[in-house]
């Protein structure tokens, strides 16, 4: 055939680069800082709720298309206990297949092709190919080193007539930004000011260290404009559980719930049981689970610190951007091809998420610090041999 097999909207994908590096990992033996997963289970209470429903039959055929009751109500029941935000579960709350569905869902379900959407630049990698399939067009507002703060003022520049909505996620991944709340008044008043939609990735709400994280929804005149994401994999560690929600007002949670029940119908049946159970934990789990990361995290900062990196020091979520160009090197993709033979270390090359401006993360290097401290240890004892 000579016409492209791919559709062209996604031509230029390929691989996810998580893929390929985590392949790397394996081949070489090295320390996998790539991928943010952690390397230990969550609560042993919530593995084994899941368990018993599987044992009980709880979810072992389809669930809900919305997600099982249980879940929706513990989903409203978080939205208020920790940010005041009353969902009604039955026509406010919809369940998904991770965060990640309900990202693709929310841009599949409002975005009509040639419309507008803001983001922040360096995107998770999903966004890309997810406004690309719905046809819409990506416009970047760049996060640019070394504090990572978004040009509000620009935001306003970049708005036109074909501005449909922005895809804001904080805490931000890759760069670990918290936005303000100065800051998350000011991106509402612009919404409301313009008429736009929101989309708000707070897959990581509860990893923050050094700055509370202020949900879009909260302010004033925002909840009825704003899909609000969230992510069991990331709070509760079970990542390859892919369980995740979208709150929203009635009418925007029918529109996303129109294009989800065409991705995945349903998912996850017995683990929406156990993250019921799991979002009423009490908050010194919550508490605890971001103490021991920012541990890590000043681990980490430290150890790279020392053999010779720059150090972006995140404010939340698994991860930390360095600079390699204090240790000589001027290409981020080329420094993280050669990492696992150099030094036995997989770890991602910010580059590739800065996919309009890919000059902005040339030198820059994302590690994971979600791991256990004696897998940090060993990371940084290998990537020593650097600073040589």
């Amino acid at each position: 055939m000579t016409r492209p097999l791919l559709n062209r909207r996604l031509d230029g994908l390929g691989n996810s680069i998580f893929g390929v590096m985590s392949a790397r990992a394996v081949a070489t033996n090295s320390v996998n800082l790539g991928q943010g997963f952690p390397d230990v289970d969550g609560p042993p209470a919530i593995a084994k709720a899941a368990a018993d429903a599987v044992i009980a039959g709880k979810g072992n055929q389809y669930p809900p298309a919305t997600g099982v009751p249980e879940l929706r109500n513990a989903v409203a029941r978080h939205q208020q206990r920790f940010y005041g935000l009353r969902y009604d579960p039955d026509t406010e709350v919809l369940i998904t297949a991770g965060a990640t569905e309900a990202i693709a869902a929310s841009l599949l379900a409002l975005l009509e092709p040639g419309d507008e959407v803001i983001a922040f630049e360096p995107y998770y990698d999903s966004y890309v190919a997810n406004i690309a399939m719905a046809g819409g067009t990506r416009v970047p507002l760049t996060l640019r080193a070394p504090d990572f703060r978004p040009d509000l003022a620009e935001l306003e520049r970049k708005i036109t007539s074909k501005t449909r909505l922005l895809l804001l996620n904080s805490p931000h991944n890759p760069t670990g930004m918290v936005l303000t709340r100065a800051e998350t008044e000011t991106i509402a008043r612009i919404a409301i000011e313009r008429d736009l939609l929101v989309i708000t990735d707070e897959a990581y709400e509860h990893l923050t260290f050094d700055r509370e994280h202020i949900p879009l929804a909260t302010i004033d005149g925002m909840r009825g404009r704003v899909v609000s994401i969230g992510s069991a994999g990331k709070t509760f560690s079970f990542t390859g559980w892919k369980v995740g929600w979208a709150t929203a007002t009635p009418e925007l949670i029918n529109a996303v719930r129109t294009t989800k029940q065409f991705l995945t119908f349903v998912s996850s049946g017995p683990f929406q049981y156990a993250v019921a159970e799991a979002l009423d934990l009490p908050g010194s789990y919550y508490a605890d689970m971001a103490a021991d990361l920012k541990a890590k995290r000043d681990l980490m900062a430290a150890g790279l610190a020392e053999i010779g990196f720059g150090v972006y020091r995140p404010d939340g979520t698994y991860f930390i951007t360095t600079d390699i160009a204090p240790l000589g090197e001027q290409d981020a993709m080329e420094f993280c091809r050669g990492l696992p033979d150099r030094a036995g270390v997989v770890a991602i090359p910010s580059a590739v998420f800065y996919d309009d401006h890919p000059e902005a993360g040339r030198t820059m290097v994302r590690f994971a610090f979600c791991k256990r401290p004696e897998v940090l240890k060993e990371a940084l004892s290998r990537l020593s041999v650097l600073g040589r």
